[in-house]
């Protein structure tokens, strides 16, 4: 074998050898970052999941102090409580407005004079004051006539039930936190009631809810910006 032919060849081994450990420190600097990056996603869905486990504990907590509050008064009122969605529903449309009207029937306002101050009060507990994002009065019609005159009728029906509602409340200090996080919210025909078959049953479509929405997702969104 020529001189200059083993050179070569030991040139090349070492060329190959230099590339090898190259691949291979690449390798493990991907394998590493990658590691660091389902380490990090676990946490992420660790937290969130710590977030959804509390969350579900306040729903369910403050459903049970809202069934405990109003369960000797749901019936005679034609209301009902969503555990799911945390919302009180006013289920008897004879009992709330006239028909196309927007101010409160007196039975209305009678319930709201007693719901209300209740409702408030259970909400602006120690446990569930700071998980509050909104408190939403909504206001729901049936699918007859045309859907932006009911989109008003619904939106003037609300407006008129939070005006009512926040004259029930004493001069307290929670009236402040109440009047930050309580909207009217007029939805038209948009989420009709339907029944088994899928069909709509327009009575109960005609409705006022008051919903809560806790602060969960706000919760999760700041854990997930602080990764």
């Amino acid at each position: 074998m020529a001189k200059n032919d083993f050179e070569e060849n030991g040139s090349d081994s070492s060329f190959g050898l230099s590339i090898g450990d190259l691949m291979a420190s690449l390798l493990l600097l991907f394998v590493l970052l990658l590691a660091a990056t389902l380490l990090n996603l676990q946490n992420q869905y660790d937290d969130q999941l710590t977030v959804a486990a509390k969350y579900t504990e306040v729903k369910r907590n403050i459903y049970d102090e809202l069934h405990i509050t109003f369960q000797d008064s749901l019936s005679s009122w034609q209301a009902e409580i969503d555990s799911t969605e945390l919302v009180i529903r006013f289920t008897e449309p004879g009992m709330l407005f006239d028909n196309n009207q927007s101010n409160l029937k007196p039975e209305f306002k009678k319930i709201l004079a007693s719901f209300f101050p209740k409702y408030v009060e259970v909400l602006t507990r120690g446990e569930f004051k700071d998980n509050i994002e909104e408190i939403r009065i909504e206001g729901h019609t049936d699918s007859n006539g045309d859907y932006y005159y009911n989109m008003k009728l619904s939106q003037d029906r609300t407006r008129s039930t939070l005006e009512y509602s926040m004259a029930q409340l004493p001069p307290i200090a929670e009236r402040d936190w109440v009047q930050k996080r309580l909207t009217a919210n007029g939805l038209s025909s948009s989420k009709p009631i339907l029944d088994k078959q899928g069909k709509e049953n327009k009575q109960a479509s005609r409705r006022v809810e008051f919903r809560i929405r806790t602060n969960a997702e706000r919760q999760i969104e700041r854990i997930l910006n602080l990764q």
